[in-house]
């Protein structure tokens, strides 16, 4: 069974819950490894992200919990 968008927004906020924080760095880090490369690409300024998908289905589970901080590239639970 092929793995979906919402499963990875899923991973995502399961690990964010559990420990507060999740930075983008490992997170692409283990969605490539874990997940496949088809949820990463190369973004404007050529640093690897997570896919629009994943991140607006991770926006919709995480209701307004998850913060965007911009300067440290992480999500904070709140």
């Amino acid at each position: 069974m092929e793995t979906t968008a919402e499963q990875v927004a899923r991973w995502m906020l399961e690990k964010l819950k559990a420990a507060g924080i999740l930075y983008q760095s490992e997170a692409v880090n283990y969605i490539a490894a874990h997940f496949g490369e088809r949820f990463i690409y190369v973004n404007e300024n050529g640093n690897r992200s997570i896919d629009k998908e994943v991140k607006k289905i991770f926006k919709k589970l995480h209701g307004g919990h998850a913060a965007w901080e911009r300067d440290g590239f992480f999500w904070g639970w709140h």
